[in-house]
């Protein structure tokens, strides 16, 4: 049984440990997470998304830190039973998200490991079973070090925890996971090889025949079907190969200028998902940096999925010397974890980017 609680003990402490640190480095994304699972559609809770950074903040320093209150054997009973808890609510979000098909993707790693809410539950119960084993099995969870050690290691995990949360909400994820990091190229992102999965999608297909109702499944493909057609269902049984970008664009009201300027040599993209939003501070900061940049040969234009009438009065109230163009509000946020943010293209490959705090030091 000692053996047994060790084994759990490891791998579910670095397991929390490595989920929660994924989270810890971009905090801001898995605030985009919960503010999905508390929208209106799925636990329509939508009193909670104000607060969602704070939960956000909150969850994945606990997450962390209890990870790290497990190997040490800080506080045993209270570990134990914290993770449970935990694992006990992640599990209900899973489970609700994949029955009910409300969440694509958990956002238990963040962006470094997309999962299903299917995938994501049943890794949720093997927890749940090992922390359960740990509960059964607490006398055997002792301290690695003495009181002191262990008290001073517990407290550090929770200090830098905190701070490393903080700094990468003032400049940018350490690790950037998404499709938008620095060296990716958006046109190959976007892309779909020849040679890729195709999706299979199986098609329920029903008839009325001689006064019943009867169902022929095919791929696709209309059944030869003595009968009067009543409906037909699908249901995507794989999803095949899909383009790690799929939703970016550079729009105006009539016109997609996606193409012409990821083909520019020298493109700076100020990204703003909410202009009424963006910080009044970084707001200033991106006035002198576009302006030097235009200066210096560069193509400016900003992004944002606020309306024409917002975007001009933005325009207008900092003297902007570049177009606003219409882009998702979803891939805004992903694009850069800033509002507002900037990044340098070049030919569609991305060259840098950064938080507004960090915009004096980009190279033009």
């Amino acid at each position: 049984m000692n053996y047994i609680v060790q084994l759990s003990r490891i791998f579910t402490g670095i397991l929390f440990i490595i989920s929660g640190f994924i989270k810890l480095n971009d905090p801001l994304g898995f605030s985009y997470k919960l503010e999905e699972y508390f929208g209106a559609d799925v636990l329509n809770m939508e009193f909670l998304i104000p607060y969602a950074l704070g939960i956000s903040v909150i969850v994945v320093v606990f997450e962390v830190i209890l990870g790290v209150f497990l190997l040490i054997g800080y506080k045993p009973k209270f570990t134990i039973w914290s993770l449970l808890l935990m694992i006990v609510f992640f599990s209900f979000l899973t489970f609700y998200s994949a029955y009910f098909d409300k969440v694509k993707d958990c956002g238990c790693f963040g962006d470094a490991l997309k999962l299903t809410p299917w995938e994501s539950f049943t890794k949720d119960i093997v927890l749940l079973a090992l922390i359960l084993i740990l509960l059964a099995g607490l006398k055997y969870i002792k301290p690695v070090f003495s009181k002191l050690p262990t008290t001073i290691l517990a407290l550090l995990s929770f200090i830098v925890s905190l701070w490393f949360g903080y700094h990468v909400l003032m400049h940018l994820p350490a690790i950037d996971f998404r499709a938008y990091a620095v060296g990716k190229n958006l046109q190959n992102e976007m892309s779909t090889p020849e040679d890729a999965q195709k999706a299979i999608t199986e098609y329920t297909w029903t008839f009325n025949v001689d006064g019943e109702e009867q169902e022929f499944v095919t791929n696709g493909s209309y059944p030869k079907v003595d009968g009067e057609y009543v409906g037909v269902e699908t249901k995507v049984i794989d999803e095949g190969y899909v383009p790690a970008i799929q939703d970016f664009s550079i729009e105006t009201e009539d016109e997609d200028l996606t193409d012409y300027f990821l083909e520019q040599e020298k493109l700076v993209i100020i990204t703003m998902y909410n202009v009424n939003k963006g910080e009044a501070e970084g707001m200033i900061k991106i006035k002198s940096f576009t302006d030097e940049a235009i200066k210096k040969g560069y193509t400016v234009i900003g992004l944002s999925s606020s309306g024409s009438a917002d975007k001009a009065q933005i325009k207008a109230d900092y003297n902007f010397n570049f177009d606003i163009y219409l882009c998702d509000e979803k891939v805004v946020k992903t694009i850069v974890r800033a509002n507002p943010g900037v990044i340098l293209l070049n030919k569609g490959t991305v060259t840098q980017k950064a938080h507004w705090n960090d915009i004096d030091a980009i190279g033009l």
